[in-house]
């Protein structure tokens, strides 16, 4: 479903490319072997009278919420923000989010968003402590307390979190929140097709079937032997042993931008440890061409670009005819925009390469679910499998504690008292 291709000719011996294939391809036991590869059988193992209760519980969220907050940092939101500003929110409910940062005027914002409205919130936290989401839950909870009372609030609050512990686990048991499950063997960054991702996801009206059955489609195409994902992941690790340590995704879609920010966590998180890795970054074009463009041309040589394209042009958009062509775009008169998108794809690919800049191309048939599904899978195995091979773990990360321990000896909190 998801199409892997690449022009690298003058960057990469075939052979060798081949070679590495191989090598990537004897990792792909290890994914399912491993206590958190759960992700990887998910399409196919999901819980589905969980699935079930989730659409019943968006359908709620829908019928009497004007807003739903989402209330999760890194992994608990990156996810499914990125397919509903990828796919687009169709429902009634809009989604906000908090507590993925420390800052007081983005709080204020969603507060004040909500002040006149109904809304709902779903708390997503594996323990309830980190201190991001639970600062913006103890906020958010005490505003939804007031306009609702202690009782209706507690049917308004939907907690995805551990399924047997935990601070947040505790209070939902207590105050009857409905709770959905935070897999113990599916990390953070691979959870997105999991309750962490999909009740938000189906709040915003887009088909959860649809998406699963994309996802199980790839996966039938992937587990075996890496598929095409095993490709990719060697070309990156090829590149890498060149030089080029600084991926760039590139989209010429706007909306995509999101998932490009859930892309760079699912691969810096993954890879950036022990001084490895490839570096993560990302651009839109042909926005960032006006902006970023002379870089990518002319800079410095140590990147490569990865283009996600979708392979059905939309249609609709034309190039309307004028008596005088003023602005002189007569040439393109009665042409779809989708024309000139993909003849600027194409522009953009070859005039990087011819400058030194090894592309990558990731096609996708259809900007929809099931399109979206298997492109979430195709770009977990392929993390999953350029990690191994880079000889690090791809589900932890052991550097995130670090900032943490420093800012609780800040903030004083106990048992980080400083020795």
């Amino acid at each position: 479903m998801i199409d892997f291709k690449y022009n690298t000719k003058g960057f990469v011996d075939e052979e060798e490319y081949q070679k590495q294939i191989d090598i990537v391809r004897s990792t792909v036991p290890r994914v399912q072997e491993n206590s958190f590869g759960g992700w990887a059988d998910l399409p196919i193992n999901y819980d589905k009278e969980e699935f079930a209760r989730i659409k019943k519980a968006a359908e709620r969220i829908n019928l009497n919420s004007d807003y739903l907050v989402c209330i999760g940092i890194g992994g608990s939101y990156l996810g499914h923000k990125a397919v509903i500003e990828t796919l687009g929110n169709t429902s009634r409910t809009k989604i906000l989010y908090a507590g993925n940062s420390l800052s007081p005027r983005e709080l204020q914002k969603v507060i004040d968003e909500i002040s006149e409205h109904s809304f709902s919130i779903n708390v997503i936290s594996k323990s309830g402590t980190t201190t991001e989401p639970a600062v913006a839950f103890r906020i958010l909870k005490e505003k939804l307390i007031e306009k609702y009372g202690e009782t209706e609030a507690a049917q308004r609050i939907y907690a995805t979190t551990d399924a047997n512990k935990g601070a947040l686990h505790d209070e939902a048991k207590a105050k009857g929140y409905e709770s959905f499950v935070v897999p113990d063997n599916i990390g953070g960054r691979y959870s997105v097709l999991t309750a962490v991702g999909l009740l938000p996801i189906a709040v915003a009206g887009i088909d959860i079937d649809k998406l699963m059955d994309g996802a199980e489609e790839e996966r039938a195409s992937l587990i075996s032997d890496g598929g095409l994902a095993a490709e990719y992941a060697a070309m990156r690790n090829l590149l890498l042993e060149k030089g080029f340590d600084i991926e760039v995704m590139a989209n010429f879609e706007p909306s995509f931008a999101f998932f490009n920010e859930w892309w760079k966590q699912l691969f810096g998180e993954s890879e950036g440890k022990e001084n490895k890795g490839i570096f993560p970054a990302s651009v839109i074009y042909s926005t960032d061409l006006h902006s970023m463009g002379q870089y990518m041309q002319e800079g410095r040589r140590n990147l490569f670009e990865t283009f996600v394209e979708v392979k059905n042009e939309y249609k609709g958009v034309k190039v309307p005819k004028f008596g005088e062509d003023l602005d002189g775009l007569g040439y393109l008169e009665g042409k779809e925009m989708s024309y000139v998108c993909k003849k600027a794809e194409r522009a953009t690919r070859e005039a990087h390469f011819v400058g030194g800049v090894p592309v990558l191309e990731i096609e996708m048939p259809e900007l929809d679910e099931r399109s979206l599904g298997a492109l979430i899978y195709f770009f977990e195995m392929s993390c999953a499998l350029s990690a191994f091979c880079l000889g690090v773990n791809p589900f932890n990360q052991p550097g995130v504690e670090a900032y943490k321990t420093r800012m609780f000896e800040l903030l004083g909190k106990p048992g980080f008292e400083r020795k």
